[in-house]
Formats: C-alpha cells, structure tokens, sequence
C-alpha cells in the first residue's frame, strides 16, 4: 500500500493534464518560434495558453512570463528588481520564512551590497504588520512575502502588507506556490507587482512555472539571447509543459472551493485521530491561518527523520520540511523562526494532503505512525 503525504513537495499529474500534453511530444512538436507554419500554429497555442492562465489569475496576458518554475520566477523577479531599480534604492524585505530560492537570494543580495531586511514572524508562524511598518523605508525597492509558507502552511495577510508597501512607494511580490490551489487569489485585485507560480503544484507537470511582473516596472532579463518572452527569459519554449499548465490551473481553479472543503474535513479527521492516538504532539503554526491541506507536527523526544524512514517502509510518504532542503541536515530555519528550542527543531514532520487523500489513507497513516512513535519512544535516547 502506497499512501502519499507530501503533496506540498509535488502533486500527482492529473490525467486530464497528460492527455492535454501528448501531443506536443508527437505530431505537434514543432518550435513555437519558428516562422513556418507548424510553426506558426504551435505559436497560437502558445499565446492562447498565455490568455487562458491570465484569465484564470484575473490578470492580463502581457504579465505572464514562463519560467521552468517559482524557484527561477522568484530568481527572475527579486535579482532583476533589485538590480535594475537601484536609483530608486537598495533595501530589500522579505519574511524570515520564505521558500530558499528568495530566502537564500536574498543573503547573497546582501553578500553583494544590498540593504536586506528579514521579517520576523510570531510564535504561530504568521508576520507582524506593526513589525513590518517599521521595516519600511524611503529606499525600499521590494518587499517579497509569501501568500503561504511551505513547511508550515500559514497563511500571511498579504492584502494589509500590499497597501502598506504601495503606500510607501515601494514594490510587492509575493511566491503564490502554495497558496495558488486553494486561496481565492485574484492578481490584479490584490495589486500584485510581482508573483510566482509553479504548476507541479497543482496537479500539473514538473519544470514549467510561471513569473507574473508588472511591465511598467523595470526589471533585468533572466536570460539574454534568442529574444522569448519579451527578452525577458530567452529560450526554447517547454510547449508541452505550458500547455499542461494552463490546462492544469484550468482544473484547480473550477475545482476550489470543493477542493477546499474536502481536504480540510479530512486534514481535520486526521488531526482528531492524531490527538486521540498519540496526544503529546504539538502543531507547528497556526491551525486557523494555514492552508487546509497542511498539518506540520512535533513529536516530542524522536527524531523526524527516523518517523519519516519507519513511515517510508510501510509505503507512507511524508517530508521533514521543505523538498527543497532535503539534502541539507541543518535545522529548518522556518521552525527555528517560530522560535523552537533546539532540542525541539529535529522532532517534526509535514504531512500534506491532496483531493486525492482519502480517510482510509489517514486511518492506515494512524495505525502505522501511532506504533511507530511507541517504538521509538522506547528507546530514545532524548528524555
């Protein structure tokens, strides 16, 4: 039996998806930029995509820019901000908890010269508007805060910081990973300058995203050298990849709010059974501000990973934290962010679910995780 719980990492292709992008590695494969007609018509698909995903995220098609994800949009927007904005200033903020590809962008900035601010966060994971305030200044070129972490699913009030930063002069990106399959998000109603996306996801394909910018706001190309994508980021198009991921936001976006309901009822049923069976963990974040799809959970005295490996063998899949930093063993900054004891940084794990996690799926994790925390627990060492 295979139970997968890690659905913040990455998602199932949906088959709708796939099927959509078949024919874009067979007959119709031809180079969107090449003038014949093959050509031509793979073009037309290309800009048609462009216009669906814009109007999906209630934004116009000449803000859309494909990257190969949200690590390289984040990249793409926060470098090319910054560096092409530098009469406006040097200071840059984000949140202490953002995904590594701005969380560490943002300290090679600052090994390079640039006046760099990290937002702390609350004990339940969530920024403070008041702390924020007073992080802005007369030379603030960017703010970039996520609409919701990764690790810990809570939700930011981005809306409230957007106003401020605009009032302040200043610009607002926001990595919309995380939140993009279950938040109501509406581009052009929140004033959203800048914002990332990657299709895996939201059930889509891997190595395609998408960096939303403002063309009225100067910013460096990614990439020079071919002349896609408004010289913004050069390059073969991933034709089948774009495809699948407006036919995938497509998908997430109808399915929602039923999306919404579901995983939470069953993201609570977990939760209770959780508390029931094992009744010392603790939850990482804030239960009321967090994605429905999210529990982030503390085990005390066992280590996380020997919970995820004894999961692992009876087919349950989880992470201790982010995919993105699974091959780094230091303590997530994200938890150390919420202000956790060092003895209690290496004892959590992040179950994420999907519309696909059905209850039989949690009443098998639970059987499973319950013995494999009375074993543990048997013989740790942490007392």
């Amino acid at each position: 039996m295979k139970i997968y719980l890690d659905n913040a990492a990455t998602t199932k292709l949906d088959g709708q998806v796939r099927k959509a992008m078949l024919p874009f590695y067979k007959e119709k494969f031809a180079n969107p930029s090449s003038i014949h007609f093959s050509g031509q018509k793979n073009n037309l698909i290309l800009e048609d995509s462009r216009e669906k995903i814009a109007k999906n995220l209630d934004t116009t098609s000449d803000r859309i820019v494909f990257t190969s994800g949200a690590s390289e949009a984040n990249n793409f927007i926060i470098r090319g901000v910054m560096e092409a904005n530098q009469d406006k200033g040097k200071h840059l903020i984000i949140s202490a908890i953002e995904h590594p590809s701005v969380y560490d962008l943002a300290k090679d900035l600052k090994k390079r010269g640039f006046d760099v601010d990290f937002l702390p966060i609350n004990n339940k994971g969530i920024v403070e508007v008041d702390k924020f305030k007073k992080l802005l200044k007369k030379d603030t070129v960017l703010v970039s805060i996520m609409a919701a972490n990764n690790e810990i699913g809570t939700k930011q009030p981005i809306e409230e910081l957007i106003k401020l930063t605009k009032e302040n002069g200043s610009y607002f990106h926001s990595d919309l990973v995380q939140a993009i399959a279950y938040e109501d998000i509406s581009i052009d109603k929140l004033n959203l300058d800048f914002a990332s996306i990657s299709a895996h996801k939201f059930n889509g394909p891997t190595g395609v995203g998408i960096a939303i910018i403002n063309p009225k706001i100067k910013i460096n190309p990614l990439i020079i050298g071919g002349g896609q994508e408004g010289d913004y980021r050069s390059g073969t198009y991933n034709l089948a990849g774009i495809v699948g991921l407006s036919k995938a936001l497509e998908i997430s976006c109808s399915q929602r709010k039923e999306n919404r309901k579901k995983v939470k009822e069953v993201r609570d049923y977990f939760l209770k059974q959780l508390k029931k069976e094992i009744p010392d963990i603790k939850i990482n974040g804030c239960l009321k501000r967090r994605l429905p799809n999210n529990l982030n959970i503390r085990f005390e005295k066992i280590e996380g990973e020997a919970i995820l490996i004894e999961l692992s063998s009876k087919g349950i899949e989880v992470s201790t934290g982010s995919a993105c930093s699974a091959l780094n063993l230091k303590s997530s900054y994200v938890l150390m962010a919420l202000g956790l004891k060092d003895e209690e940084l290496n004892s959590n794990i992040r179950f994420t679910l999907s519309k696909d996690t059905s209850l039989a799926d949690i009443d098998y994790t639970i059987t499973n995780l319950k013995k494999i925390v009375k074993r543990l627990k048997s013989f740790s060492p942490i007392k």
